[in-house]
């Protein structure tokens, strides 16, 4: 039933919860009883200005009873239905639903967003405690200082005669062992809950520069002109606090700026607005590898075509080199990822674009257009197999590189937080278990 033919049933609902009785409200707007009963039960069609007289008397806006519920509740309530895989939800009568009940239709809808919220946490964290190093050495820490105090405390509990210097030696131990794992403790609760700008000295030099990189927009105005004083631009850049992260800095900074010398900005730009985001006609137009062309993509000013894209580098041991994220798809920071990617797919066919429709399970189901290639580093030598890399540029399918109508490969994040049943790619169990 279509939204604008609810507009009796919103006034009924209005009306009851205005504690209204039917004659009453008819009275106050000057029809008769029979007739509003007609209104409310969507035999007869209103508007003008007996819909403005309802309203103020149900003092809600003419907008609330025409409308009902925004567009935005119905598809949230169509989604949470869509997510209930073991309930048959009546999805064609959301409307009617959210038009009736619009209380109970803003509650399920912040029930799913909730949920869908702690979806996204417990894979982050998850991610977090399966595979950061840091965080693994400070519960380790932890648990072996708790270890080392019980086993201390077992001897003192345990033995009946102990002289006293072997005493005072045990209790010089609690004591020094409980100082060290309340610092410990302390350390692992303030990085849990410290925010990635506050982490800066317990990041990796990578995600040093990741930071960095996120904070400029993936785009550098100094490496766009001509011979950037790359070295000058490190050292005075006060974000990256640690040598490692200057040097893996300086490798991502000299590659911009190969891309942005075999590319101008405003050459790039002007061939984007008449080629569109067609690597392979740009690759021919600028004589560069596609790889270029996808790396160049993802450090457009943000407001320019290209600028809202993600692109993922990953070495042929799966190892991510680079990431810049996207919405609505996810990109693990610590451990592997999901296999079925084309990122990952690129390395069977090298030097092969690879250009692919994917939609990564999660509550947002949204559709990305997956451009990869996997392509060697290096000057190739004699007898040295080559070493390769592989660059995914992650487009969203609104942007339409492949045809609208083209269906979404269904893939995950990582295995530990997908919930794709009998996945012929799947590690591990996902810690989801249905209904979460």
């Amino acid at each position: 039933m279509a939204r604008d033919t609810l507009t009796g049933s919103r006034i009924r609902e209005r009306r009851i919860m205005a504690g209204l009785r039917q004659a009453d409200l008819a009275r106050q707007i000057d029809i008769s009883a029979s007739y509003l009963n007609l209104i409310e039960h969507n035999r007869r069609r209103i508007g003008g200005k007996l819909l403005l007289d309802i309203a103020r008397v149900l003092q809600v806006e003419p907008s609330m009873l025409a409308e009902g519920a925004e567009a935005a509740l119905i598809a949230i309530l169509r989604e949470a239905a869509a997510d209930a895989k073991s309930v048959s939800a009546e999805t064609d009568k959301a409307d009617e639903f959210a038009g009736r009940f619009p209380g109970w239709a803003e509650v399920l809808a912040k029930s799913h967003r909730r949920v869908a919220s702690l979806e996204r946490t417990v894979e982050t964290l998850t991610d977090r405690v399966t595979h950061d190093p840091q965080l693994a050495a400070s519960l380790h820490e932890v648990l072996s200082t708790a270890a080392a105090i019980r086993s201390t405390a077992s001897i003192l509990a345990e033995t009946q005669e102990l002289e006293p210097e072997w005493r005072n030696r045990f209790h010089r131990n609690i004591n020094e062992d409980s100082a060290r794992l309340a610092e410990s403790s302390k350390a692992l609760v303030g990085y849990l809950d410290s925010t990635d700008a506050q982490q800066d000295d317990l990041i990796s030099p990578q995600e040093e520069v990741e930071a960095l990189l996120a904070d400029q927009g993936h785009f550098f105005a100094a490496l766009e002109v001509d011979a950037p004083d790359i070295r000058k631009i490190i050292e005075t850049e006060p974000r990256l606090t640690s040598a490692a992260a200057r040097h893996v800095a300086r490798g991502v900074m000299e590659q911009y700026a190969r891309d942005a010398a075999a590319m101008p900005l405003d050459q790039f730009h002007a061939a984007l607005l008449e080629i569109g985001i067609d690597p392979i006609a740009l690759a021919r137009r600028f004589g560069v590898p596609v790889q270029s062309v996808l790396r160049r993509l993802a450090a457009m000013p943000e407001g320019t075509p290209g600028s809202n894209t993600g692109l993922v580098v990953c070495d042929s041991s799966s190892a991510m080199l680079f990431r810049k994220a996207i919405e609505g798809f996810s990109v693990p920071r610590f451990g592997t990822s999901c296999p079925l990617w084309p990122l990952f797919s690129a390395f069977s066919r090298p030097m092969t674009p690879i250009c692919q429709r994917v939609e990564q399970i999660s509550r947002d189901a949204s559709q990305f257009d997956c451009i990869a290639i996997a392509h060697p580093i290096g000057e190739p030598a004699l007898n040295m197999d080559p070493i390769y890399h592989s660059t995914m540029l992650i487009v969203p399918a609104s942007q339409a590189v492949l045809p609208v109508a083209t269906p979404g490969k269904p893939v995950g994040s990582t295995c530990r937080v997908c919930t794709r049943e009998r996945c012929i790619a799947r590690r591990e169990p996902s810690i989801l278990n249905e209904g979460f």
